[in-house]
């Protein structure tokens, strides 16, 4: 098992044409594969499980990936003709990002860290823990 904390599981139709698509145009690598029902795939330290969709039922998933360099990640996926539903912007929040479609129409969204802000500064609270 790769060091991740939380590693999301995604429900594909395809998963060989998912797991080509998803390295090539976000830059993804592939850790494993299982036949054609299920894969690990890596990214900068973070893990995704691709799986067979099991069910009639159409998903609603999404998932924040953090990136160094959002520009040029956006600039690549752009240019392999990832449909793009939000083009690079800035947030109060301290990020900026962009939001791509992938092959199941499930929403990414990329994110670099451009500024440190208080979640007081753009309406949020702070929770202190234990």
């Amino acid at each position: 098992m790769p060091n991740c904390t939380i590693i999301p599981v995604m429900e594909y139709d395809n998963v060989p044409e998912v797991i080509d698509w998803l390295c090539n145009c976000f830059g993804f690598t592939e850790r494993w594969r299982i036949g054609d029902h299920r894969a690990q795939l890596s990214f900068e330290g973070g893990t995704i499980v691709v799986t067979a969709n099991k069910s009639e039922e159409v998903s609603r998933q999404s998932l924040l990936v953090r990136v160094k360099n959002v520009e040029a990640h956006y600039h690549r996926s752009r240019i392999l003709g990832v449909p793009i539903l939000q083009t690079p912007t800035d947030f109060p929040y301290g990020e900026r990002q962009y939001t791509a479609e992938d092959l199941n129409g499930y929403k990414w969204t990329f994110s670099q860290s451009i500024k440190d802000v208080m979640p007081e500064e753009f309406g949020g609270v702070t929770n202190q823990l234990d």
